[in-house]
């Protein structure tokens, strides 16, 4: 289409030229016919110009005819379609005029509402995008305050859905990703659930998968993939946090006693065990509780053990 509107533009160009030069030098004025297929040609090809346009890997361009919509262009190059395709009215989201106002050195800040800068002939970006959430103070299944954040890789998969049925798709993803953070949150413990329930902290993969489901149903109707969706920030939120780790801390402390305690029973059952198969020495029930004693103060205590020897007999 581009070397017929070429031909056609300079052809008239030329037509135009040759009507009112040979009219004038033979009859004195234009020749009319030659004059008005010019200008009529000069129109159409002015009129042809603006269907052209291009498109970059991985962005397409939304068709729209008189409030219609005709379909989408995905295929990278060079293209012409109807110079009657509507320009807009589609809006730049909000994260993008962030990222514009930005570069600009402006301290503008987008709004949430979706009437930004146009973006020209309904193009949009079909690349993976990343949205990277604040982070966010909610409290979890127990009601503690936790800190939460989230990363979500994401990408335009229907571009009439992205246009037509949300306001502002970019805007509507940042809004529900944060939901749908906010309430995976409150279906979770975070270090201590049930038994076998995973929680914020161990279940980083189930819940990882979880978020990206809930976000996928949320966002269909934006004409979104989710391709990954992964928690990047976790904490107890300030107020708690010492508190819980003092928590952890004791728990950590008497999960070490226990385990200490079942090795040194262990040790100890042997000893007697030992001592008993290969007839080493008869104890009754008296010297075997004091000998259990003994050995449990040993292998139990932080503190160094001294021993004290004994020179007499065994009763004395």
């Amino acid at each position: 289409m581009l070397p017929v509107a070429i031909i056609l533009l300079f052809g008239s160009l030329a037509l135009l030229i040759y009507s009112i030069a040979a009219g004038v030098k033979e009859a004195g004025h234009p020749i009319w016919a030659g004059l008005v297929l010019a200008v009529l040609g000069e129109i159409a090809a002015i009129v042809m110009m603006p269907g052209f346009f291009t498109l970059q890997p991985n962005e397409a361009r939304v068709l729209v005819l008189f409030g219609g919509y005709r379909g989408t262009v995905r295929d990278p190059g060079f293209h012409w379609a109807n110079p009657f395709y509507s320009n807009g009215p589609n809006t730049m989201g909000a994260l993008a005029e962030r990222r514009v106002a930005l570069q600009a050195g402006s301290n503008v800040q987008a709004s949430s509402g979706g009437g930004g800068r146009k973006l020209p002939r309904f193009k949009i970006s079909l690349r993976a995008r990343n949205f990277n959430s604040d982070k966010l103070k909610v409290n979890d299944k127990r009601g503690n305050p936790v800190e939460i954040g989230s990363v979500v890789v994401w990408r335009v998969q229907d571009t009439a859905q992205a246009v037509f049925d949300v306001q502002d798709f970019e805007n509507y993803v940042r809004v529900q990703s944060e939901s749908a953070l906010r309430h995976l949150a409150s279906c979770y413990a975070y270090d201590q659930g049930e038994e076998k329930e995973p929680t914020l902290l161990s279940g980083v993969d189930e819940v990882s998968q979880a978020l990206k489901r809930e976000l996928q149903e949320r966002l269909d109707k934006a004409g979104v993939l989710i391709e990954e969706a992964r928690l990047t920030h976790l904490a107890y939120a300030p107020e708690i946090a010492q508190a819980m780790l003092r928590r952890q801390q004791a728990e950590a402390v008497i999960a070490a006693r226990q385990k200490i305690v079942h090795g040194a029973v262990s040790m100890v059952d042997m000893a007697l065990r030992e001592l008993a198969d290969k007839h080493v020495v008869q104890l009754d029930d008296e010297r075997r509780a004091a000998m259990v004693s003994n050995l449990m103060v040993v292998l139990c205590g932080e503190a160094e053990v001294h021993p004290v020897v004994n020179t007499g007999t065994l009763y004395t």
